[in-house]
C-alpha cells in the first residue's frame, strides 16, 4: 500500500512539471495532508488527520475562488528526509498551496523550514513541539492544536497545586519528548518545585523496564512521561505493572490523547491528570462534529482532528476572503481573522504563528464514573488561551517585536 501511494505520488509529481504557470492557477487548489499513516503516531493522526481536512473541504463546498479543491495525503514514514523531499514535490510540482497535520516534532521542524524556503503554508496540529513557534518559527507556518509549554503548563501547575513539587522524567528521545521535558521543568522550577532526575529511551523501544527501575528508585513524587504514540502507551502500562502508582508515585502524561486512554483502558489509566486542546464531549458544538466525525472515522475526534478540520477550515475561509491562495496574503488574512468554532472560542493568531486558544485540565475517570466506551474524561480546570501558551514577552522567535 505504500509502495502504491509513492508511485502514485511520483506519476502525479511527473505529469505537473512543465505545467503552465496560468494552469497551475486555474486548476484545483490543492491541500495536503502529511502524516503517519502506519506508524507508532499514526492511532494519533493517519487516517484521524486525512478525514478532518477532507470533512472540512467538503464542508465548505468543495470549491473556493471557483477552483475545485483536492485533497492529497502522504505517509511520512516517521522519517524527516521523506517527509522533506515529499513536501518540497507537493509545493513546487503538484501546486500545493498548505499542508497540514506533520505529526512528529523532527519531521514539523523540518516541514516548516521548507514551507517557508518555497514561500507555501504549513500548518501543525500533530506535533508539539514549541521550538515551532519559538526559536524555528517562520513566517509561514501556524501551530495550531497544542504545544508542549501549554501541556507542560497546565499539567505542572495543577499537580504542584496538589503539593506535588519533586519531579522525574521519562522521556522519549526526539525532538518532541525534549522540548516537552524542558518545558515542564522549567514550571516545575518556577513554581517552587524540583526535578530529582531523567532518563530517556528510544521511541522505538517496547521494553521500559529498565526505565521504569531507575524511576521507582527515584524519591521523586511525580513520574512524568514525556512522550507520544504506541511507546507512551507501553509506558504507562509499565508502570502499571511496576506499581508506581501504587508505591505512592502519581504517574503524570504530559501528551495524552483521547486513544491514548481507550487504548489503555480506565483500568489502568484512572486518574491520570492531562491537559488538551479538546474533547469531543465538553459542549453541543463539539458534541456534534464528534458525532460526523465519528459516523466517518469510527470513533469520536481528538484534538489533532479537531484542529486539522477547524485549521483546514480557516485556511480556506481566509483564502476566500483574500480572493487569492497567495501565502503573504492569506497568512495576513488568517492571523488577522479570530476563530470562532467547535474548537476555540476567541481563538487568535500571533505573529510567531501560535494559534492561541483556551486549553484545558482533564483528570481520567474511573470506570464507575464512565457512561460509556469514549466517556473517558472530566474537566478539572480551563486555562485561558493568554495563560496557556508561552508569552510573547519569553519568545525567541525572530518575528516578534520585542
Amino acid at each position: 500500500m505504500r509502495n502504491l501511494r509513492v508511485l502514485l505520488s511520483c506519476a502525479a509529481a511527473f505529469a505537473s512539471v512543465g505545467m503552465p504557470l496560468q494552469a497551475q492557477e486555474s486548476g484545483p487548489v490543492k491541500i495536503g495532508v502529511l502524516t503517519d499513516i502506519s506508524g507508532q503516531f499514526s492511532h494519533e493522526s493517519g487516517e484521524g488527520a486525512v478525514a478532518a481536512v477532507k470533512m472540512a473541504v467538503e464542508d465548505f463546498g468543495g470549491k473556493v475562488l471557483g477552483r475545485p479543491l483536492e485533497v492529497v495525503v502522504a505517509d511520512h514514514q516517521n522519517k524527516p528526509e521523506v517527509a522533506v523531499s515529499t513536501a518540497r514535490e507537493w509545493y513546487e510540482s503538484q501546486g500545493v498551496t498548505m499542508i497540514n497535520n506533520l505529526i512528529n516534532s523532527g519531521i514539523a521542524l523540518a516541514v516548516t523550514q521548507v514551507a517557508k524556503d518555497e514561500d507555501k503554508i504549513a500548518i501543525v496540529n500533530g506535533s508539539g513541539s514549541s521550538r515551532l513557534t519559538n526559536d524555528s518559527c517562520t513566517p509561514n507556518s501556524i501551530h495550531y492544536s497544542y504545544d508542549t509549554y501549554a501541556l507542560a503548563n497546565g499539567t505542572a501547575n495543577e499537580l504542584i497545586r496538589e503539593g506535588k513539587k519533586d519531579w522525574y522524567f521519562l522521556t522519549a528521545d526526539y525532538a518532541f519528548g525534549h522540548a516537552l521535558e524542558a518545558d515542564a521543568s522549567q514550571i516545575v522550577k518556577a513554581n517552587g518545585g524540583t526535578v530529582s532526575g531523567s532518563v530517556r529511551y528510544p521511541i522505538e523501544t517496547s521494553d521500559h523496564s529498565a526505565f521504569m527501575l531507575q524511576a521507582q528508585a527515584s524519591p521523586a513524587e511525580v513520574v512524568a512521561l514525556a512522550g507520544s504514540g504506541t511507546t507512551f502507551v507501553n509506558a504507562v502500562k509499565s508502570a502499571s505493572e511496576f506499581g508506581l502508582a501504587a508505591s505512592g508515585k502519581t504517574v503524570a502524561g504530559l501528551l495524552v490523547w483521547a486513544t491514548d486512554v481507550h487504548a489503555l483502558g480506565l483500568e489502568t489509566a484512572q486518574g491520570m491528570i492531562l491537559t488538551n486542546a479538546f474533547y469531543w464531549d465538553r459542549d453541543d458544538e463539539t458534541r456534534a462534529f464528534a458525532k460526523k466525525f465519528q459516523e466517518r472515522v469510527g470513533r469520536p475526534p481528538h484534538m489533532g482532528d479537531a484542529g486539522d478540520y477547524s485549521s483546514t477550515m480557516h485556511y480556506l475561509k481566509s483564502v476566500e476572503a483574500a480572493g487569492t491562495t497567495d501565502t503573504t496574503e492569506v497568512m495576513a488574512k488568517m492571523k488577522e481573522t479570530p476563530i470562532n468554532d467547535f474548537f476555540a472560542t476567541g481563538g487568535k493568531i500571533r505573529e510567531d504563528g501560535r494559534m492561541v486558544h483556551d486549553m484545558y485540565v482533564y483528570q481520567v475517570k474511573t470506570p464507575e464514573e464512565s457512561s460509556g466506551e469514549w466517556d473517558l474524561l472530566k474537566l478539572v480546570t480551563t486555562i485561558p488561551g493568554d495563560e496557556a501558551f508561552r508569552p510573547l514577552s519569553e519568545s525567541e522567535c525572530p518575528l516578534v517585536k520585542k
